[in-house]
C-alpha cells in the first residue's frame, strides 16, 4: 500500500523566465536542464570553497524550476540567488504559502500533475507539489523514518552548512553530482575529493542499541571521539564516522552504535 505524507518543514522556490535553467546551471552540482514533466534532478549549492549550503529537488512543469528544499533555508536562498542574479531573465518567488510538498513511497503517487520520482533511489518514493491537499496516511515522521531506514540525508542536521563535502553525503552514489556539465561554484574541490580520494569520513545509516539519543551526540571508540549522530527515528540513525573507525566498536551516550553501510553506499575497501 502507498504511504502519502505532507512534509511541512519543506518548501518550494520558483524559477522563471528565459534564463532559468543557464542561471541554475551555472551555480548547483546537478545538471538542472534534466528536469522536465515527471523528472526531478536531486541538487546541492555549494560555498565556493566546495561545502555544503543547500540542497533541493528540482522539478519542472516545463515553464518553471520548482525547487522543493527546506522551508527554514528559503529566505537565505532567495537572498544568494539574487545576488547572482545580475542581468540574468530570472524570476525568483517563494511559493510556499501555495504549493505544499507531499513524499508517497512504497507504491504509486497520488494523482498530482507535478510528480516526479525521488532520483536518488527507486526505493525512495516519489516528490509531489500541490496547491491542493492530499489525503494522506503518514505524517512527516513516518517519511523521516523510510529514508533515515536508506540512509538517505535531509538537509541539517545530517548535512552541515559551511563543512560538509558531497561526497561525504553520498552525493556521487545517490546522482546529486553531474561530474560531465560545466562550471559551477564550488566544483574545484568536489572534484579534487572524488579524484584524490580525499573523504575520510561518511554519512551511514546506523542501529542504535537505545532510542531516543538527540542528534548532536557524540559517538565514540576507545574513548575517542570519532562521529556524531545526525538524526535518529527508533532504532535508525543517521551518523557522521570516521571511515578508520567503521570496524571498531562504536557507541553514543553509552549505548551500542552498529554502522549498516546500505548497499548503494561505496566505501574504501568495499
Amino acid at each position: 500500500m502507498s504511504h502519502i505524507a505532507h512534509l511541512p518543514h519543506r518548501g518550494v522556490l520558483e524559477l522563471s523566465g528565459a534564463d532559468r535553467v543557464t542561471f541554475l546551471n551555472g551555480l548547483v552540482s546537478n545538471d538542472v536542464s534534466k528536469a522536465g514533466p515527471g523528472r526531478a534532478v536531486w541538487a546541492a549549492l555549494l560555498t565556493p570553497q566546495g561545502k555544503y549550503l543547500v540542497d533541493f529537488f528540482v522539478l519542472s512543469d516545463g515553464e518553471r524550476l520548482l525547487l522543493d528544499t527546506a522551508l527554514a533555508e528559503i529566505p537565505a536562498l532567495m537572498q544568494k540567488f539574487r545576488r547572482y542574479k545580475l542581468r540574468s531573465a530570472v524570476e525568483i518567488k517563494d511559493l510556499s504559502g501555495q504549493l505544499k510538498v507531499f513524499a508517497a513511497w512504497d507504491g504509486m503517487p497520488p494523482p498530482v500533475p507535478i510528480t516526479a520520482a525521488d532520483p536518488r533511489l527507486p526505493q525512495a518514493g516519489y516528490r509531489c507539489l500541490s496547491e491542493d491537499e492530499v489525503p494522506c496516511n503518514a505524517n512527516a515522521q513516518d517519511y523521516t523514518a523510510h529514508r533515515i531506514g536508506l540512509g538517505l540525508p535531509d538537509g541539517a542536521p545530517d548535512l552541515e552548512p559551511d563543512k560538509t563535502l558531497l561526497l561525504e553525503a553520498g552525493f556521487d552514489e545517490l546522482g546529486g553530482v553531474d561530474w560531465e556539465k560545466g562550471c559551477y561554484m564550488g566544483q574545484e574541490l568536489t572534484a579534487r575529493t572524488k579524484y584524490r580520494g580525499l573523504i575520510k569520513r561518511r554519512l551511514v545509516p546506523v542501529k542504535l542499541a537505545r532510542t531516543g539519543l538527540p542528534a548532536g551526540t557524540p559517538v565514540l571508540a576507545d574513548g575517542q571521539e570519532v562521529g556524531v549522530l545526525r538524526s535518529s527515528a527508533g532504532a535508525d540513525g543517521l551518523a557522521t564516522l570516521r571511515l578508520d573507525a567503521l570496524g571498531k566498536v562504536l557507541s553514543a551516550d553509552g549505548a551500542v552504535l552498529t554502522p549498516c553501510p546500505p548497499g548503494w553506499m561505496k566505501l574504501p575497501d568495499a
